[in-house]
């Protein structure tokens, strides 16, 4: 942990995704008490989704949501892969396809720190192909990449669903 605990302030999302309750709970608790910015944990117990997120945690991704979320990804516009509640429906964890190209998307060819999130809203990685990128400020988004975008206030949805929608281009 001391080597691991260097880079942790530099952490914009911890997300502890085990089988164990307690140890993503506790997990997440110390990644922010160590300087992690947001921190999610998964959670089986309903019980303890209730407990985490009036405290340390930022966000409880409950299983139990699954079912909500996946009826969402076929209601939301855009390009969305995934969509799961969070909150108690008041966030969402968004998995999005960047489309079009650079003169007609909000996303592709730009770099993370130049992408327009609304207020609350962070882009928590990429797959791009068989791979998982962490997102970095300077990571570039290309075409076809499976974004993942946490957005804390659920009022801001929309503005995120239109980042996935690529404009027409003159011709």
């Amino acid at each position: 942990l001391a080597s691991s605990s260097l880079v942790i302030d530099q952490t914009d999302v911890y997300c502890a995704m085990t089988n164990d309750d307690e140890a993503n709970i506790l997990s997440a608790m110390l990644a922010k008490r160590l300087g992690a910015r947001r921190t999610i944990s998964l959670i089986n117990r309903p019980a303890y989704a209730d407990l985490v997120e009036s405290g340390a945690i930022d966000i409880a991704v409950s299983p139990q949501q699954i079912t909500l979320s996946a009826m969402l990804s076929h209601v939301r516009q855009g390009n969305m892969a995934q969509v799961h509640t969070l909150r108690r429906g008041a966030a969402e964890a968004i998995e999005a396809i960047a489309v079009g190209e650079r003169g007609s998307s909000p996303l592709v060819g730009r770099r993370i720190d130049e992408v327009m999130l609304p207020p609350g809203s962070i882009i928590g990685g990429l797959v791009r192909g068989e791979r998982f990128l962490q997102a970095h400020h300077d990571t570039v988004i290309e075409r076809d990449d499976h974004v993942i975008v946490f957005v804390t206030n659920r009022r801001h949805v929309r503005e995120v669903e239109m980042l996935f929608r690529a404009r027409p281009t003159a011709i």
